[in-house]
């Protein structure tokens, strides 16, 4: 915190501020949008490192933007990282592909796969729903699938909407919710819309599927992720907190609001109040290694699976919404842009933004990490520059 006079009050309001982005930003979807406006030629691809570099270097040099990025790419066996800025303004290191950072809503991807390798295992059905496997829930929701869910389909209202939850959370961003009721806080309201009739990005929705899954499984969603998740994948930096420490050493994340210096909100808030809909933390490393499977590789789907989870709405955008033209699947995304096609997830949370995705056959991979939040309500330009610099990166790394 700032030692200048009325610093502290400055930073507590900024703070506020960023809880009431956080949960504005995480609740809205919208239907994806090219990163270049319709009828303009597309621009150059970087078609070099050093291009590729200067694009990162350009874009932490911009006002209220991160004061670092990382992007991690593997074709292959060989992996290629780009830095630019720094990892923590007080020390001045880089950014580094073991340093853990907040994956935000790429959670949802997570307990996607957990719900999907279940379908898998015939332990839970895509046409499973809510009234079978979680009956204690509102009767009103009854009949929303598991498929509706994972699909940002079913027309769950949004919890992290509700006053009662942003009032404890503005209060105490720190608070420690418990996670397998925070659907409580919209247990009093219908359906927005009749399931299945139109998309809706949701909070609500993944923090069901991670109910569901304990309810056929009888065990902790957390440790679902280890047996189905952490442990095919190999992945030993990967983690899900309840509260607001991150594991060391961690990417700092930041609240850039010029003329006032980048203040770090690395854990300003905790995790339990996102769960399985955003509360993940992993190094660029291991998220690199779990998109690769996500996306088509390793048969860490069946063949029959992976058909369903590909069945794309077109126009449903991640939140924030990644590079090119957005479709929505089964927790995941399809990102359509001008020189082909990758599939994975995006997400924000006060300090970070991140974009996760790979190719269909999971043979070539990208993450894209910067260390602030940016989304279509905050800092809108800020994100329209990010979606740009990130097709850049998809352009090279299909084009190696």
């Amino acid at each position: 915190m700032s030692a200048r006079p009325g610093g502290r009050s400055r930073s507590r309001a900024r703070l506020r501020l960023s809880v009431a982005t956080l949960v504005g930003a995480l609740a809205l979807g919208g239907a994806g949008q090219s990163a270049r406006a319709a009828g303009t030629p597309p621009p150059p691809s970087p078609s070099s490192a050093e291009a590729l570099q200067k694009r990162l270097d350009d874009l932490v040099r911009t006002p209220g933007g991160p004061p670092g990025a990382i992007a991690l790419m593997q074709v292959g066996d060989r992996t290629t990282v780009h830095w630019a800025g720094v990892a923590d303004t007080r020390t001045g290191r880089p950014p580094r592909a073991d340093e853990y950072t907040r994956l935000a809503s790429v959670s949802k991807a997570y307990s996607g796969a957990v719900a999907l390798r279940l379908v898998d295992r015939h332990r839970l059905g895509l046409d499973d729903t809510i009234g079978r496997r979680l009956p204690a829930l509102p009767k009103a929701w009854h009949k929303v699938t598991l498929r509706q869910l994972l699909g940002h389909t079913s027309g769950l209202p949004d919890f992290s909407t509700a006053p009662a939850f942003l009032e404890i959370l503005t209060a105490d961003p720190r608070h420690r919710f418990d996670s397998r009721r925070l659907l409580d806080f919209v247990a009093d309201r219908k359906l927005l819309f009749p399931p299945g009739s139109r998309y809706a990005y949701s909070n609500s929705d993944n923090i069901a599927v991670a109910l569901m899954a304990e309810a056929v499984t009888g065990r902790p969603y957390e440790r679902l992720l280890e047996q189905l998740v952490y442990r095919p994948l190999d992945l030993r930096q990967t983690v899900l907190p309840q509260g607001y420490r991150m594991p060391r050493p961690y990417l700092h994340g930041y609240d850039v609001t010029p003329p006032a210096p980048p203040e770090d909100i690395s854990e300003a808030l905790g995790a339990s109040g996102v769960w399985a809909s955003g509360g993940i933390v992993a190094t660029p490393k291991d998220l690199n290694a779990f998109v690769r499977a996500w996306a088509g590789g390793r048969d860490y789907l069946s063949p029959e699976v992976r058909n369903q989870q590909r069945r794309f709405i077109p126009g449903a955008a991640s939140e924030p919404a990644g590079p090119g033209a957005n479709a929505g699947g089964l927790a995941i995304f399809r990102y359509t842009t001008r020189c082909g096609t990758v599939y994975g997830h995006t997400g924000n949370f006060p300090g970070y933004t991140q974009l996760a995705a790979a190719t269909a056959d999971g043979k070539r991979s990208l993450t894209f990490t910067i260390n602030t939040q940016t989304s279509k309500t905050l800092k809108p330009e800020l994100l329209t520059k990010v979606r740009a610099v990130q097709e850049d990166f998809v352009c090279a790394l299909l084009r190696r």
